[in-house]
């Protein structure tokens, strides 16, 4: 069988998850022996598909310049014909849901939807933004689409009608973070004070906010630990004025950024990973909390449960009342905090590429 990757996700992100998981995807999928894969992405500004196989991929990187995604897309659509016509593949997966992915006539269309949160939340988009046009046309025009969660699927068939036999759940994979030993010292930062991490962007319903409203009201937490934020960019003007608002010492909260060996090392180092989202399409940063022995706290909302399991302390991510309890219940418990632990090494072990691209690979069987 042979299978084609479009160009889309690597002529917009230099890094990222969706092009994470089309790179880890295709060299899994490469070591099936009846499988010829190729990753048509003529022009790409993306750095894990140059570190990918050459053998893998049709195309060449070009440096990241500001406001060419759009030329890069034209001509991708144009460069893409001619070797993916030669390559005759049996299944063409598409990588995001813009309209410019060029299909043989005889070959499949596959498309993977990564979350429904443009068409779940207004103030993010609506059915009638333009990437949920183009997400609804992509998932009609699909012989099969494939949603990274169950409750994704759900939400999908929720929101749009389509036929359930064609859409299927396959859970992404994960690659265990090594750590430095550099913060080995449980919860405790390089200065010794115990901190809370809080990962990734923070606007909307990510709910950082409302973390910080439940952290504010415990006495406890605010004289026993700091927060700290790792990426998701410079706290903002807005952020400081709720943190002054909340009463909480503008030293409490903390914000830091760099590569996944610092992050690692800072998961292995918190008192606790807490995660207040209101909404993932899957969620990787449980799972990367777990590989390095960091209790889990979150959300019990969409995926998140599906992929956690009960390897975390939950709490309902509306009720500020919850989050605060559901922090105090286990940073107070060293008991409850080991537990979680040992339930979460081995919950991560479940999500591997290997089962990801196998499960992929029966879904592009039933096409063929």
């Amino acid at each position: 069988m042979r299978i084609a990757f479009d160009s889309q996700i690597f002529s917009m992100q230099k890094y990222g998850g969706i092009s994470r998981y089309i790179c880890s995807l295709a060299q899994e999928l490469s070591l099936h022996s009846s499988v010829d894969v190729r990753v048509v992405a003529p022009l790409h500004i993306n750095s894990y598909l140059s570190a990918l196989p050459a053998t893998l991929v049709l195309g060449q990187k070009l440096p990241a310049i500001p406001n060419t995604a759009k030329l890069l897309y034209a001509a991708n659509l144009a460069l893409s014909w001619p070797p993916t016509k030669y390559f005759r593949p049996n299944i063409v997966h598409q990588t995001y849901y813009l309209p410019i992915t060029y299909v043989p006539k005889g070959a499949g269309r596959v498309v993977t939807v990564y979350d429904m949160i443009h068409e779940r939340f207004s103030s993010i988009g609506s059915l009638n933004s333009r990437l949920s046009i183009w997400k609804k046309q992509a998932i009609l025009q699909a012989d099969h689409v494939i949603c990274i969660s169950e409750n994704t699927r759900r939400d999908l068939l929720d929101i749009f009608e389509i036929d359930e036999s064609k859409v299927s759940a396959v859970h992404l994979g994960f690659e265990r973070f090594v750590a430095p030993m550099s913060l080995s010292n449980r919860g405790r930062e390089q200065d010794g004070n115990p901190y809370i991490l809080y990962v990734g962007e923070r606007s909307g319903y990510k709910n950082f906010s409302g973390f910080l409203r439940a952290f504010s009201n415990s006495p406890w937490l605010r004289q026993n630990f700091r927060v700290i934020c790792f990426g998701g960019g410079s706290l903002q003007a807005n952020e400081h004025r709720l943190i002054s608002d909340l009463g909480i010492p503008e030293h409490q909260v903390g914000q830091i950024g760099g590569g996944d060996d610092k992050l690692a090392a800072y998961y292995r180092g918190a008192a606790a990973f807490v995660y207040p989202s209101c909404y993932e399409g899957f969620g990787i940063p449980p799972l990367e909390a777990m590989s390095l022995d960091c209790p889990v706290i979150c959300s019990n909302t969409s995926s998140i449960p599906e992929v956690v399991g009960a390897a975390a302390e939950y709490f309902d991510p509306h009720d500020s009342d919850s989050i605060r309890s559901a922090l105090e219940r286990a940073l107070g418990s060293p008991e409850r905090c080991r537990e979680l632990v040992t339930l979460g090494r081995e919950r991560y072990t479940r999500f591997t590429w290997g089962r990801c691209a196998d499960a992929t690979m029966e879904m592009y069987r039933s096409l063929s």
